[in-house]
């Protein structure tokens, strides 16, 4: 009976504050709900913060029952244990709670800044830095609260002086070891805070076009207009030339260009292009010019500039633009379909040896005076043997015959 008379007031304790944070965590939930019907910061508010807040209140009442009713029969080891183990789990989850509330506040800063509207450089920015900021949160919390859970350990508080004193030596190698991870590091930083590439940037890098998904600390999340992602580190953008295509706004200049005949009338082209682009949306009426830019090699180059609100819309025009032009040339305009012309001259007033050298060419070793001489040279220190050799006269080699080698015989 004394045991039990010993551990009913604790489980009593327990179950009481077991009970308060419920009824905590609902009044309060109930206080959010009603305002997150009208302000979007409390809808906010609870989608972050309602998992933390509940456990962390439940750790903080269930600790405080066990302290209070912990029974005397309980060895001193034991409450020791209890108690460490709730001031571990309590840092833990305050650690958590704190970085929730830290990412709600810059979601509440976000939310002022949208993305969805055609000027949206400055919030990109700003999205970027946040994104930054966001994981360098995350990560502070974790680093702060595991060495809040050291030093509750008597041991490490001891070894905290030797680690101190080798943390230089430490650091050197450290550094050494992972210089290219410390490089990918700050050059994620510096991304992020310098405005080179900002998150939805549209950007050409290794002869890739695509859209800025995703930046973190040590590599950049490329979306590429055939839905493939190329994972880049950070450096690579610090290191390496990129186009930007939104750097300072998402207005774009996209040229068309055809090699024509000369017999096209740049007149009626440039007519069709302004009846064409006026029945589009994807043209912005700010840019519109059809130019001979060159006409040489039996073409005509025209060129055809263009311009749209943003890449995709771009695109999409000069290819709108390129089908109808070739169209039209198809339709109305087949004097500039592109032609090759070739002259055919007769030969006339040579003899038949001036044809034959015309057909054949100029020769080496025969058809003048120095070719007959040239070919001499070859052909005088080889014998001719004559067709009926007489008895007892020596053998000849025939014309063009090799000349045979003479060796010993073993």
């Amino acid at each position: 009976m004394a045991d039990l008379h010993g551990w009913l007031p604790f489980a009593v304790a327990c179950l009481i504050a077991l009970v308060s944070a419920v009824v905590v965590t609902a009044v309060i939930g109930a206080i959010v709900r009603a305002l997150a019907k009208h302000r979007e910061w409390a809808r906010m508010l609870a989608s972050h913060l309602r998992i933390p807040f509940r456990l962390l209140l439940l750790d903080i009442l269930a600790w405080i029952a066990v302290a209070a009713t912990m029974p005397r029969e309980v060895p001193q080891p034991t409450v020791e244990t209890a108690h460490h183990v709730f001031l571990i789990v309590t840092i833990a989850l305050g650690a958590w709670f704190a970085a929730a509330l830290v990412i709600f506040f810059e979601d509440l800063g976000l939310a002022r800044y949208r993305l969805d509207v055609p000027d949206n450089r400055y919030a990109r920015r700003v999205r970027t830095q946040v994104m930054i900021i966001r994981r360098l949160t995350i990560v502070a919390a974790v680093v702060v609260a595991l060495g809040a859970i050291l030093l509750t350990f008597p041991g490490a508080r001891a070894a905290g002086a030797s680690i101190l004193a080798s943390a230089g030596l430490i650091g050197v190698v450290a550094g050494i070891a992972a210089q290219s991870s410390l490089g990918n590091l700050f050059a994620g930083m510096q991304l992020a805070f310098s405005g080179a590439i900002r998150i939805d940037d549209v950007v050409v890098v290794n002869n890739q076009w695509g859209r800025i998904e995703e930046i973190t600390l040590t590599y950049v999340v490329v979306h590429l207009w055939d839905d493939r992602r190329m994972v880049l580190p950070s450096t690579s953008f610090t290191t390496q030339p990129f186009e930007n295509w939104t750097r300072r706004n998402s207005e774009l200049l996209g040229a068309v260009e055809f090699d024509l005949d000369w017999r096209v009338s740049p007149a009626g082209m440039r007519k069709e292009l302004d009846r064409i682009l006026r029945k589009t949306d994807l043209w912005d009426h700010r840019t519109s010019v059809l130019q001979v830019t060159d006409a040489v090699g039996g073409y005509v180059h025209v060129r055809v500039l263009v311009t749209a609100k943003d890449a995709p819309t771009l695109f999409d025009l000069r290819c709108y633009v390129r089908e109808n032009l070739v169209a039209w040339i198809q339709r109305d305009g087949t004097a500039g379909l592109p032609r090759q012309r070739v002259e055919l001259v007769e030969a006339g007033g040579m003899d038949a040896s001036q044809r034959s050298r015309a057909v054949s060419g100029d020769t080496l070793f025969s058809g003048s005076s120095d070719g007959d001489k040239r070919a001499s040279q070859f052909t005088d220190s080889i014998p001719m043997v004559a067709k009926d050799a007489g008895p007892g006269e020596r053998p000849q080699p025939k014309p063009g015959a090799q000349p045979q080698s003479r060796g010993r015989s073993r």
